[in-house]
């Protein structure tokens, strides 16, 4: 027997058993938390977790200082119990500047939509019951005449997202027909999904027309033949094509259709119900500006640059949104009671233009002036620099934000952002100490600088940022 294979043994046997663990006194918090056969559990899974560490240790180094005493291993399984109590979906603070980060939910709620939710969620509601007649109502009632107030649509519907929406327009209108397309508008959206596999998906063939950077209305003509269901515009919400390029108008399109008797479809992507020019952005189309050139149906997300949750809404002609509605796959792609509840809330904000700018947080954060980014760098600075000063150099640098989620592509945003250049650890091993914390704080690395950037904090975040930090170094 070798030495390593004498310290393993030896170790192992120094081990305490689960009862002198359990007994000890260290062990009582764990015993008023949980029943004897969880903290039992835990206990055991601390002491095999241990086992195979010694048993794989390359060298006895690896576990010096380690204290494997009955207390310490009570409170290595009170850390378990922690560690297993913790959610997995849980909220994280955005410093990044990336206002919609997919991959860190999108757009987070207003005030309004989280406390309808909330009031919706904690009892019975009254989802598919009309309160006026007592009988059974429609689920789609609670916000289908706030969409038609809102963008001038006869008619509305909502599913899941809006991949789903467009599913199920194209399985409801176009199931074994042709719906016509540009080939520059063939757009593939997060997570690999593209239109194409979407609409195959949905029972209608792809018929391709034009080129990559240019398509022409006769383009679309000379491919309608009587095979074709519907003429579909894509929004490239979340790419550009720039130099020699050219795209049919909704207005010719609508044209065509009309001239033809085949309805013309639009997925927006991005949902806009307000102009984002008075924000000082560039253009994005608006749901309504879709409808008012006679678009037949739009589709457009919840999550986005409509601020509210994920979902994909119909806004359009009646009997097509009455087509998508009667369709079977409109019940595997329904919203529940959660999802209408914070659309609803959110929708309503809408109602009065200026109190969405102010209460909903993508059109606040995206609102911000450089004067207001450069007050809350400032702010964000003080809180952090006092912290860390002994161990980063901080300072106020000009930088860009980004819209995110597939909305406005290639924008750069400006913005102030407050730059951290640690003086020991390295930006790698600092950045997933932050993500590593409780909250955990997202930020980014550019320039061999970590980055914060106050576009996507809250004022209240500011401390939050600066423990995290300290913590971090």
């Amino acid at each position: 027997m070798n030495e390593l294979e004498t310290w393993r043994r030896s170790l192992l046997r120094s081990l305490p058993a689960v009862h002198l663990v359990l007994g000890c006194p260290e062990a009582d918090p764990l015993k008023a938390r949980c029943s004897d056969e969880v903290v039992t559990e835990l206990v055991g899974e601390t002491l095999n977790h241990l086992r195979r560490s010694i048993l794989t240790a390359s060298s006895p180094e690896e576990f010096e200082g380690i204290d494997l005493s009955p207390v310490a291993l009570a409170g290595r399984a009170a850390e378990r119990l922690e560690q297993r109590s913790r959610p997995r979906l849980r909220g994280v603070i955005n410093a990044t500047g990336v206002v919609l980060h997919t991959n860190l939910g999108r757009a987070p709620l207003a005030r309004a939509a989280y406390e309808q939710l909330a009031a919706v969620s904690e009892g019975y509601s009254n989802l598919e019951l009309d309160l006026n007649t007592g009988e059974r109502g429609s689920r789609y009632s609670h916000v289908q005449d706030l969409i038609c107030r809102l963008t001038g649509a006869e008619a509305a519907m909502v599913v899941n997202n809006n991949a789903g929406a467009v599913l199920l327009v194209l399985a409801a209108l176009a199931s074994g027909r042709e719906v016509v397309v540009s080939r520059g508008e063939l757009v593939e959206i997060g997570g690999s999904f593209r239109v194409p596999e979407v609409m195959s998906q949905g029972g209608a063939i792809l018929r391709e027309v034009g080129t990559t950077n240019k398509t022409h209305l006769f383009d679309y003509e000379r491919a309608i033949g009587p095979a074709t269901a519907a003429l579909m515009k894509v929004h490239t919400s979340n790419f550009k094509i720039t130099g020699f390029t050219g795209s049919v108008s909704r207005t010719d399109l609508v044209a065509l259709g009309r001239r033809f008797g085949l309805p013309v479809i639009e997925d927006l992507g991005s949902g806009v119900l307000l102009p984002l020019e008075g924000l000082g952005l560039q253009h994005e189309p608006t749901v309504q500006e879709s409808l008012a050139a006679g678009i037949d149906l739009v589709t457009f997300s919840g999550d986005k640059l409509l601020g509210g949750p994920q979902g994909g809404i119909l806004a359009g002609r009646r009997d097509l949104v009455e087509a998508c509605r009667r369709h079977p796959l409109t019940r595997a792609l329904r919203i529940d009671k959660l999802t209408l509840a914070a659309l609803e809330a959110t929708l309503r904000i809408y109602l009065d233009p200026a109190r969405a700018l102010a209460e909903i947080p993508t059109l606040r954060m995206l609102s911000l002036t450089l004067e207001d980014l450069k007050a809350r760098a400032g702010a964000l600075i003080a809180a952090i620099e006092s912290l860390v000063a002994d161990r980063a150099a901080v300072e106020v640098i000009e930088g860009t934000s980004q819209a995110g989620g597939g909305s406005l592509p290639g924008l750069e945003i400006p913005t102030f952002l407050v730059a951290v250049s640690p003086k020991s650890k390295s930006l790698a091993a600092v950045e997933a100490g932050l993500r590593a914390g409780d909250p955990p704080v997202l930020a980014r690395i550019q320039k061999d600088l970590l980055l914060f950037d106050p576009r996507t904090l809250s004022q209240a975040e500011y401390s939050l940022v600066g423990a995290a930090l300290d913590q971090a170094l």
